[in-house]
Order: C-alpha cells, then sequence, then structure tokens
C-alpha cells in the first residue's frame, strides 16, 4: 500500500535565527489516471490511498456513473491508475461528450464546470426537509473530525471530509491533499456500499466550500454540509437552489448559515 506521508530533510530556523537540520514529515501528492475502459476520464493530483472510492465518488458526483450495478470491478493494481470496468454494453454513451480530458489539480477540483444549470440537467431534486439536527452538535463537528485526521498530525498539509449522525457521532473521514478528493473518497465509500441517497447524515469539510463540493453534496443527497471556512458565492446560490443546509466558519463555538436554516431547530 503506498504510502500518505514521507520524511524528508529540511533546514528550520529556530526563534533564535539559528539554523537547524532535522527531518519532517510531508503529505505524499502524486497523480491519479482515472480510466472508463480504455478511455482516460480525468486525472487528478491526490494522496494515495482509497483510490477506488476517489475514483467511484468522482464518477458519481459528476453524472457519469450513477448504478453500482453497472459496475463490474474497479481495478487500482496499477501505480497511479484506475480502471472502472463496466458491465457489456453500459459504457456510457455521452461519456464522449461529458470527458473534457481536464487536469484537475488537487485544490481545484473540476474547474470549468461552475453551472448551476448543468447541476440540475443531471437530474437533481430539491433536498428533502424532514432531516433535522441541533446547533449545539454542528459546533461540535470540526473539533470531532480534527481529532480523526491521523496523518493531518504527522504532515499538517492535508483536507478532510467527515461523514456524521444527526447525534453527531462520527461514521466515515477520509483525507487527502485535494478538498474535493477528499470528499470523493467519502462519498465514494457510500457509493460503492450502495448508501444512497445521504438523506440522513451531515457532511463536514476542513477548509472552505466551493461550488464543486455543494455540488458533489447536492448529488449525493447529503442535506447539511458545514465547513470550517468560507463558502463561494457560487456555492451559496447552488445551496439556495437545492435546498442544502450550507453552514460555513464553524469554528470558535459559533457559525453562520447560508441557506435552508430550517434543518436547524434547538434541542
Amino acid at each position: 500500500m503506498r504510502t500518505s506521508a514521507i520524511s524528508v530533510p529540511i533546514s528550520a530556523f529556530d526563534p533564535s535565527g539559528v539554523m537547524v537540520s532535522r527531518q519532517d514529515t510531508v503529505a505524499v501528492e502524486d497523480p491519479l489516471e482515472i480510466r472508463i475502459g480504455r478511455s482516460v476520464v480525468a486525472i487528478t493530483m491526490r494522496t494515495p490511498g482509497h483510490d477506488r472510492e476517489l475514483a467511484a465518488g468522482f464518477l458519481f458526483g459528476e453524472g457519469i456513473l450513477q448504478n453500482i450495478k453497472r459496475i463490474v470491478a474497479i481495478d487500482a493494481g496499477k501505480r497511479n491508475e484506475v480502471v472502472v470496468r463496466l458491465k457489456r454494453g453500459q459504457h456510457p454513451a455521452d461519456l464522449k461528450n461529458s470527458r473534457r480530458n481536464f487536469y484537475m489539480t488537487s485544490s481545484c477540483g473540476v474547474c470549468g464546470k461552475a453551472s448551476i444549470d448543468a447541476v440540475r440537467a443531471q437530474g437533481c431534486a430539491l433536498l428533502p426537509l424532514g432531516f433535522e439536527i441541533t446547533p449545539q452538535i454542528i459546533r461540535g463537528l470540526p473539533d470531532k473530525l480534527r481529532a480523526a485526521q491521523p496523518t493531518f498530525d504527522q504532515t499538517g498539509g492535508l483536507h478532510a471530509a467527515g461523514l456524521f449522525d444527526k447525534s453527531g457521532h462520527l461514521l466515515k473521514v477520509f483525507e487527502d491533499v485535494g478538498r474535493h478528493n477528499a470528499v470523493d473518497k467519502l462519498i465514494g465509500s457510500e457509493f460503492l456500499a450502495g448508501h444512497k441517497p445521504l438523506s440522513d447524515r451531515v457532511m463536514v469539510v476542513s477548509g472552505r466550500t466551493s461550488f464543486e463540493l455543494v455540488q458533489k453534496s447536492v448529488m449525493a443527497g447529503v442535506p447539511i454540509l458545514a465547513a470550517v471556512g468560507a463558502p463561494s458565492s457560487l456555492a451559496v446560490e447552488l445551496a439556495l437552489r437545492f435546498r442544502l443546509t450550507l453552514c460555513g466558519f464553524v469554528r470558535n463555538d459559533r457559525f453562520n448559515v447560508y441557506s435552508t436554516p430550517q434543518r436547524l431547530v434547538q434541542g
């Protein structure tokens, strides 16, 4: 199994200005090619590990692959390559049109697809309002997420995405150098397990919230997305359009709600 962190030699300056040589641990960043059969769909920079989940989550979030029954196998045996093999006759007919031959950096995700109309065209419906949670539980989720980041403790260089239930129990967490990759790994894990929509779950991310993260949440049916950082304007617009409860700046015992506060109720 590929390691998610490595030790490198560095020169460090102490408070007195003296330079010392020592080792430091940094997060690994490597390219991953995602293919359906022989067709290359994407290349992303990611932290090695859970590559099957990353590929499945990405394809699901992009609307390319919606049914797990279409999958024969997901082969992640080769270094920096994942091949998704589908049943005969199940190859996406519109893959050539949907494939953008893009190179995704670990920070940008699916750049250039910032279109609410495109998300609507993928068949996403308004998220139901039945799920509720207390603000007190929301406030405590980032600390629980942070406590479950083993590689971040070593490197300080990884984002995380975690899935919680309405009681605030952490169910799953994934780390990666890219925020989008961490979310893809998380959603892909649930997709491969046959768990969708995630209508009774809260997703928490360690950084800011972009359009793509809201898109992935809506595609997975997650009703509440909470982030330690700020949302972008398009993230807020998309959350409002699909009735996602979007929380930002969840830290220091306070947070902002940018869309659909009805799901937050006093206990």
